[in-house]
């Protein structure tokens, strides 16, 4: 989940590297450092622990320059969160330094190999055995020495390394975690993820797993782990190098929050016909007849993107009549799954380098299943292994807890629903045009529901000393209540726990007394099934109210009735029963926010978390 920005040109490296450190410190924020080569045959290395101003202080008080370098920020697995530890890290002689993205499974043998050949180690991390084992193999030529080294680990890594007596040369490798090279004008960028480059340059190629870059002022080179040259398709990233700044904003998520409408829109955006109903999907290798004949479709996902995909399953098994099981990514591949040629497997992913996830759909495919992938990076190792893609267009998410991607990945789903629907037959001319009508006026019922933040404050400020919440909802709402508990422990540390609200009788009425909130979405449409489940919500707050316990209700816009029950009410736009949960989102995210803004809490960069967990 760490970070890595290399840059070799004709600028000076260390305020691009910092540049980039700072788009990337959602992946880690115990330490950071870097290494530029200074010329006159010197490397400099600064590090410090903590948060990335620490590093910029300790550059301040001992400034360095050059025109290439390496920098990493990090989020601490192997070793404690010191400076000691804090990347990049050296060799016995200081000649050569790495930066390290992953987990060295078999790092203790070889240390203790390295170790008996008189090797010195001076810090706890698994990264330092790659910096000797660079050292070991060295003979003047950087490439082959990682390519030596490469050989020898095992787990998954992602590289970028630096030596002074191979000058001006940046050598990058991955099996496992993501690396993306940037092509700039005479000059050349290796990073973990997008944003840490888009101001620089907008052409970009991610590596695939056993590829090997080498950057040096004239152009990049590129080889798998046996030197054999291979090529890598330039993307044109078409974010906006804005969308990654806070743009006025006090923390990303909250900016993030606020560009729901505009994501939500584009993911819907060429994708659905206005007047026919029909749903277009362009980025597929699966042909439509193969879709009509999937019998089962299997939808693998972690952390918030699981929750998107408990809703999924009601969208697609209510639209397309096709049973849907979901697995969490970690455990997918362990209990031996039943797949074949008959299933559609889903794996969701904002990154589409989450490591469980990739592991799962790689499962898959071992096993006969044609897998989809929906992501909001194009390029990204889970869609290029794909059989075809749906992109969320989200853009650039920053903040750590998931706001934007969340949504458009219910947007995703529902629309693959629909897609589901209309390939089997289930799903008639008539209905998807008045589904489709209800998908295109998600935008403007979410800016509704954002103009309402007046509201989630007094909430916040109301709420914030709270120590535990209980969230509830039934059918397709119990996902949102998941998520809703997820956000609020994320990001404020209070303990919140998302429940089914039928299941209250079975032990969580047990925790209810006059100092627990309790969040229950209470919303509903017209139709009979979602009217029965509303009635059944009713009396779960009853239940809540007899116990003395907080109500804080998400209804209908003029639902009198819960109004009457609740302490507290949220009113939000009518909607379909599948596309409410897009809406029930965003006062759940805005309520974890306020109160985590209150309690003086990162809301950008939680405690023991990174954006992506590109680790198992």
């Amino acid at each position: 989940m760490c970070g890595i920005v290399g840059y070799i040109g004709t600028n000076k490296a260390v305020p691009i590297i910092l540049e980039g450190l700072k788009r990337l410190e959602y992946r880690g924020y115990d330490s950071a450092g870097l290494a530029v080569y200074c010329g006159d045959n010197e490397l400099a290395v600064r590090r410090a622990k903590g948060k990335l101003r620490n590093l910029e202080d300790a550059i301040r008080m001992n400034p360095v320059e050059g025109t290439c370098g390496i920098g990493h920020t990090r989020w601490a697995t192997h070793g404690r969160p010191t400076e000691e530890n804090a990347h990049p890290h050296r060799d016995c002689k200081g000649d050569i330094v790495v930066v390290h993205n992953g987990i060295v499974e078999n790092y203790l043998p070889l240390k203790h190999g390295l170790e008996s050949e008189g090797h010195v180690f001076k810090t706890e991390t698994d990264t330092e055995v790659i910096a000797h084992l660079v050292e070991k193999h060295f003979k003047g030529n950087l490439e082959e020495a990682v390519r030596a080294a490469v050989k020898e680990l095992t787990g998954v890594f992602a590289l970028a390394v630096i030596a002074r007596t191979d000058p001006n040369k940046i050598v990058a490798a991955r099996f496992g975690p993501p690396v993306v090279i940037g092509i700039g004008d005479d000059e050349y960028f290796v990073a973990s993820d997008v944003p840490a480059i888009l101001s620089h340059t907008r052409d970009m190629f991610f590596l695939a797993d056993g590829d090997m870059a080498i950057l040096t002022p004239g152009g990049v080179r590129l080889s798998d782990f046996d030197g054999r040259p291979v090529n890598r398709q330039i993307t044109h990233v078409l974010w906006d190098p804005i969308l990654a700044e806070k743009g006025g904003y006090k923390h990303f998520m909250l900016k993030e929050i606020y560009e729901q409408p505009r994501a939500v829109r584009d993911t819907t955006l060429g994708r659905v016909g206005q007047e026919t109903g029909r749903i277009f999907l362009d980025e597929m290798d699966i042909a439509p007849a193969e879709f009509a004949r999937f019998r089962q479709v299997k939808i693998i996902a972690c952390g918030t993107s699981w929750h998107a995909a408990l809703a999924g399953k009601f969208m697609i098994e209510k639209l397309a009549r096709i049973p849907v099981e979901v697995d969490y990514g970690s455990e997918f591949r362990y209990r031996d799954p039943i797949v074949g040629d008959d299933t559609l497997t889903v794996v969701i992913s904002q990154s589409g380098e989450t490591a469980d996830t990739l592991a799962a759909q790689r499962e898959a495919k071992l096993k006969g299943s044609r897998t989809l992938a929906i992501c909001n990076v194009v390029g990204s190792m889970i869609t290029r292994e794909a059989a075809g893609s749906i992109f969320t267009h989200a853009g650039p998410e920053i903040g750590v807890a998931s706001t934007k991607a969340f949504t458009c990945q219910l947007t995703a789903l529902f629309i693959l629903a629909m897609y589901l629907g209309q390939a089997n037959r289930f799903l008639g001319e008539s209905a998807s045009r008045c589904l489709v009508q209800e998908l295109l006026r998600i935008p403007g019922k979410l800016e509704t529901v954002l103009s309402n933040n007046p509201v989630y404050e007094a909430l916040g400020k109301e709420l914030f000393r709270s120590t535990d919440f209980l969230f509830l909802g039934r059918g397709v709402h119990f996902p949102i209540a998941l998520e809703g508990a997820l956000k609020l422990k994320e990001i404020s540390y209070i303990h919140a726990e998302g429940y089914p609200a039928g299941e209250m009788k079975h032990g969580p009425n047990a925790l209810i007394d006059e100092k627990l909130p309790v969040v229950v979405l209470a919303t509903h449409d017209d139709s009979p099934e979602s009217r029965l489940l509303y009635e059944k919500t009713l009396s779960n707050i009853q239940e809540v109210k007899a116990r003395e316990g907080i109500v804080v209700a998400l209804a209908t816009e003029g639902d009198d009735k819960v109004r009457k029950m609740a302490d507290h009410v949220i009113e939000i736009p009518p909607s379909s029963d599948l596309l409410t949960p897009i809406l029930e989102s965003v006062p759940l995210q805005l309520l974890a926010y306020h109160i985590a803004v209150r309690r003086g809490c990162d809301v950008d960069q939680p405690r023991n978390l990174a954006k992506s967990v590109t680790v198992e």
